[in-house]
């Protein structure tokens, strides 16, 4: 037994790195770096949980601030009208974003002044109160769907990985992907209503009824002071899910790029399994060796000696065949 694994240990110092194999072991041990326990996940974890809470909170208190300046009689009443007199009084709708304003503040001379902001609690909802700016709002929406996003073979981290560069064909790619795969719509900003899957999912939560057919610009509902930082309070946790989401990519960008420093520098095999095994990470070597991309055994010199000798057509007795094809099973063990 010891002299079967030197064997293939003496074998595998012998095979010599390609890109195949440094991708698959930067994949692995990338994929490790994604999952360990650290402090910058755990703060991305715990940033989305608190999103959650503050998205619970903020829409009750929307539907608190919504329904005094729109009183739900009022709306039934409306659309009673609606349903006798038809489009003349056609102006209940449902929105999800908001101008909500105060005036308790004072400008500079003591006169009474009016703060407002424009507050979307859809997926894509801006950050910043400019009802114009998707950007900040994308980023928040691959940041709150990153594992949903992975399994469908997107790459949710793109904007966190890009960060520092202007838009690019892998980036615009790869953004692309995503928000298809989230459902937005490929209109404006006002065809949010027409997002599809997650997103729409997402955004029907937060309708309300608002009285008035134009835009949410056109009019501001009335709160109080408190009432407005709660909102800001709101948004402000949705920026920093993207802030943590932001860190925690970083630290996993810059491990991944010393790693593939090494392993482009790697002439063998066996130093990538040394670098996995130092770094805590175990690799099976064995399912790296065995197969390429096209899942045939090469690397092995016996096993690729089988595998061209099985490719003649040549006449074989059943028994030799049989034969034939233990010896080559026992070979990658």
């Amino acid at each position: 037994m010891q002299n079967k694994n030197n064997n293939q240990k003496g074998t595998m110092t012998k095979i010599r790195m390609n890109t195949e194999l440094r991708n698959k072991l930067f994949n692995k041990i990338k994929n490790v770096f994604e999952n360990e326990d650290t402090q910058e996940r755990e703060a991305y974890l715990q940033a989305r949980e608190d999103v959650d809470r503050q998205y619970e909170h903020a829409h009750r208190l929307a539907v608190d601030v919504v329904e005094r300046a729109y009183p739900p009689e009022d709306v039934s009443v409306l659309r009673t009208f609606k349903k006798k007199y038809g489009s003349p009084c056609d102006v209940v709708a449902k929105d999800k974003c908001f101008y909500f304003a105060h005036s308790e503040d004072l400008d500079d001379e003591g006169e009474t002044k009016e703060t407002k902001s424009h507050f979307d609690f859809g997926l894509f909802g801006n950050l910043n109160g400019s009802e114009y700016d998707h950007s900040e709002g994308q980023k928040f929406a691959v940041a709150y769907f990153r594992e949903d996003l992975k399994a469908m073979d997107c790459n949710p981290d793109i904007f966190a990985q890009q960060n520092e560069n202007k838009d690019n064909p892998h980036k615009t790619k790869h953004v692309d992907e995503c928000m298809k795969a989230l459902g937005k719509s490929g209109g404006g900003y006002h065809s949010s209503n027409e997002n599809v899957g997650m997103a729409k999912t997402f955004d029907d939560q937060y309708y309300l009824d608002v009285i008035g057919t134009s835009y949410c610009r056109s009019r501001a509902i009335a709160c109080t002071k408190d009432e407005y930082s709660k909102f800001e309070e709101w948004r402000i946790a949705k920026g920093n899910l993207v802030s943590k989401h932001q860190t925690w990519i970083d630290t996993i960008q810059k491990q991944s790029d010393q790693l593939k420093i090494g392993l482009k520098a790697y002439r063998y095999l066996s130093e990538g399994i040394e670098l996995a095994t130092e770094l805590g990470i175990q690799v099976d070597e064995a399912e790296l060796i065995r197969t390429n991309s096209t899942g045939l055994t090469i690397y092995n010199p016996s096993n690729l000696a089988s595998m061209i000798k099985g490719m003649k057509n040549k006449n074989q007795s059943r028994e030799a065949k049989i034969l034939a094809r233990k010896k080559y099973e026992e070979s990658l063990n």
